[in-house]
């Protein structure tokens, strides 16, 4: 009898025990429902774009969607200073429309503070001759100059840049073709420039100082690169044309360096069909070597754009020995060398006598060149 009494009270503690815990499981469900609703506001809202800010950007002629799809997260800002970036940049000289191209190419522009802005200014025209020069660069690359706040750090590069021996005018012709260079840390930079003079004194170089200085005033786009990049382009560069020392150091200190800041992978695929193309052509394996040395940057060009060019000229009757003596026609687009030998043909320009050298010339010369074919 007492364990039955026993188990009909435990009984009614369990059931008891167990409505007890279904209300505060409901309960906190729902109060867990409820934080998750607050929650999801609260992230709806935050993600939701400035008005204000969208109009105004509009009302300064920049092109929103452009926004939206480089740095969408710029527009839900609370606080920017587009109109302190416009004032700036119209004391400078730049235009309205020059203004809404650079907001919209690079949208954290209005990000930066005046004095961050004026600071910077002043570091790049301590290179740069005029504000117009900059304004330039800016509509060009705007992420050169805003996408780094770091001053400090562009100043130490420009040192650096100056301990080599750089002029004003080769920091000034940097500053245009390669501005993110400037923005690298220090160190990383300094890590290349010791790869370069570790390169050049293992092949034996007596001025490590004036080959570093002349790799990097002809090509920037080296201290971009890696280092493990570099290095196996180099080897890569000595191993396929089995050049020695001297004769790498002769290549690299022209065309060749300009081969470097290429990937590793893009320049095997572009010399094997090089090679290949020319071969089949009935080039010898000296022949396809020579022509590459003598114009390295041939292996700047895809597969298909040097493979198109050659099977144009060769279609209009020009030889492949004409080709491998001229390789500077295949810097040209093909939509240039086609419109070039129309308006030859045109004047009964005979390529077989006259060579094809006419090709290869800037655009001014060679509307000379064809005015006084017309004439003659």
């Amino acid at each position: 009898m007492t364990v039955n009494v026993k188990n009909i009270v435990f009984s009614n503690m369990n059931v008891s025990w167990l409505l007890r815990l279904s209300r505060e499981i409901v309960l906190k469900g729902a109060a867990t429902r409820f934080l998750c609703l607050k929650a999801g506001s609260s992230n709806a809202v935050s993600d939701k774009e400035n008005d204000v800010l969208v109009s105004s950007l509009i009302g300064m002629g920049v092109d929103v969607h452009m926004v939206r799809k480089r740095q969408p997260g710029v527009l839900k800002k609370q606080h920017t200073n587009e109109k302190d970036l416009k004032s700036f940049l119209q004391a400078k000289g730049a235009n309205q429309e020059a203004i809404a191209n650079i907001i919209s190419r690079y949208p954290r522009a209005i990000t930066r503070s005046y004095q961050s802005l004026n600071e910077r200014w002043e570091i790049w025209r301590s290179i740069l001759m005029t504000d117009l020069e900059i304004i330039t660069i800016l509509q060009r690359s705007p992420e050169s100059f805003f996408r780094s706040g770091n001053n400090a750090n562009m100043e130490k590069n420009i040192a650096l840049f100056c301990s080599l021996g750089l002029s004003s005018k080769e920091l000034g012709k940097m500053l245009t073709r390669t501005p993110r260079v400037f923005s690298n840390s220090m160190e990383l930079n300094k890590q290349m420039i010791g790869l370069l003079n570790e390169i050049y004194l293992a092949l034996g170089g007596e001025n490590p100082d004036e080959f570093v200085k002349q790799i990097i005033s002809k090509n920037g786009f080296i201290l971009l690169r890696s280092i493990k990049q570099v290095k196996a382009n180099v080897q890569f560069l000595q191993s396929s044309f089995a050049l020695d020392d001297k004769e790498l150091i002769t290549l690299l200190h022209g065309q060749g360096g300009d081969l470097l800041d290429l990937s590793n992978e893009y320049l095997k695929k572009t010399l094997a069909n090089v090679k290949e193309k020319l071969l089949s052509h009935g080039c010898t394996e000296t022949e396809v070597d020579e022509f590459v040395l003598k114009h390295p940057r041939i292996l700047y060009l895809s597969p298909q754009n040097l493979n198109d060019k050659i099977d144009f000229l060769l279609a209009t009757h020009i030889s492949i020995q004409q080709i491998l003596k001229s390789p500077l026609v295949l810097d040209k687009s093909l939509n240039t060398i086609i419109s070039r030998i129309k308006d030859l043909e045109k004047a009964d320009y005979n390529f077989g006598i006259q060579g094809i050298t006419i090709l290869a010339l800037s655009k001014q010369r060679f509307e000379n060149k064809l005015e006084k074919l017309d004439c003659t």
